[in-house]
């Protein structure tokens, strides 16, 4: 349920409802509004709960929250949230744009990728350090030092470090080197891994399973939500259909749909949404049509080289062009891009 505070509540006044709604056995995510705080009592429902708040003298009003998803909706928290990490703005107007490499093969791949893509005037650099691959046969990631070498290139350019990570016991090496960090498809209902990366200060970009539902996908953000960690980014990278012409069928559908629903920001992976890096451009224009707050996209010096994706990946000059044509969108729309 959603706790209204009459307008002008003192900090005392919130720490004193937040001991009244943890007394009662739910958990109090206290979310400071531009005119006035509320506070979501999320737990399992008892009877008399919703009237006994309701009385208290510094209580507006009690409401339900009727979502499945508690803490992620739009009943709890009408204006957008926005992601920061360094200079990557995601959400509240702007489009965030993070690109790089699928996997860290190298020192020199890695330096000279951070470099193309700082030029391109994106704000974010991926890159996989851990890879999961179908085979057991494939690149599996150059593990700690794929990491070093992205806070290296981060330190060359000054761009947010967007990297997978994979399991709980891998979180904290993670959280010490990158700046964002990822949940893959495969993980998105890794609810071990959710809650782990709920309790570190750190922005997660948390991807669509490609046979999941709008709802499972919410709710696996609420499990990172719930530890206490507000600055998640929702992923729409496709999902599996009966479709072969591309890797993945990206639906931005998606995107206005979580919009009525979500406060939290939107970003679309036009990459590994198509497989096809001649799709990429026109789908990242579409996406930031559609209202996405950022795209992530895969670009490789030399994608023929490349260890993973190397059929989706964009090279330089073609991420210098899709950047100048969501450009012309964005502008059209007023909101801020890169």
């Amino acid at each position: 349920m959603i706790v209204v505070l009459k307008p002008g509540a003192t900090q005392n006044t919130v720490d004193d409802m937040t001991r009244r709604i943890e007394e009662m056995g739910l958990k109090a995510h206290v979310i400071v509004g531009t005119e006035r705080t509320v506070i979501a009592a999320v737990g399992e429902k008892r009877n008399g709960e919703q009237e006994t708040l309701a009385a208290c003298d510094a209580v507006d009003k009690v409401v339900p929250i009727l979502a499945p998803y508690k803490i992620a909706s739009c009943e709890i928290k009408s204006e957008p949230t926005v992601v920061r990490a360094l200079d990557l703005v995601i959400g509240g107007g702007n489009v965030g744009v993070i690109a790089g490499p699928c996997s860290v093969e190298s020192e020199e791949q890695m330096m000279l990728s951070a470099a193309q893509v700082k030029e391109s005037g994106a704000k974010g650099l991926r890159g996989g350090a851990f890879k999961p691959r179908t085979s057991p046969y494939s690149f599996q990631g150059l593990k700690e030092e794929g990491l070093k070498l992205l806070a290296a290139a981060r330190d060359l350019t000054g761009l947010a470090i967007v990297t997978e990570v994979m399991t709980p016991e891998h979180v904290e090496m993670v959280a010490s080197y990158a700046d964002v960090l990822q949940i893959g498809a495969r993980n998105m209902q890794n609810y071990h891994l959710l809650q782990a990366v709920g309790e570190v200060d750190k922005p997660v970009l948390l991807k669509r399973g490609p046979s999941a539902t709008m709802d499972e996908f919410l709710l696996a953000a609420e499990y990172v939500l719930d530890q206490g960690n507000s600055q998640v980014v929702l992923c729409e990278r496709g999902i599996r259909t009966f479709e072969s012409h591309t890797r993945f069928t990206l639906p931005l559908a998606t995107v206005p749909y979580l919009r009525e629903r979500t406060h939290l920001p939107i970003v679309v992976d036009p990459s590994h949404g198509t497989g096809v890096a001649s799709l990429v451009a026109p789908m990242s224009v579409a996406s930031v049509a559609a209202g996405a707050d950022g795209l992530l996209l895969e670009m490789h010096p030399n994608p023929s080289e490349a260890l993973s994706d190397g059929a989706q990946s964009l090279t330089p000059e073609q991420l210098a062009d899709t950047m100048t044509r969501c450009q012309v969108v964005a502008d059209a729309l007023e909101m801020s891009f890169g």
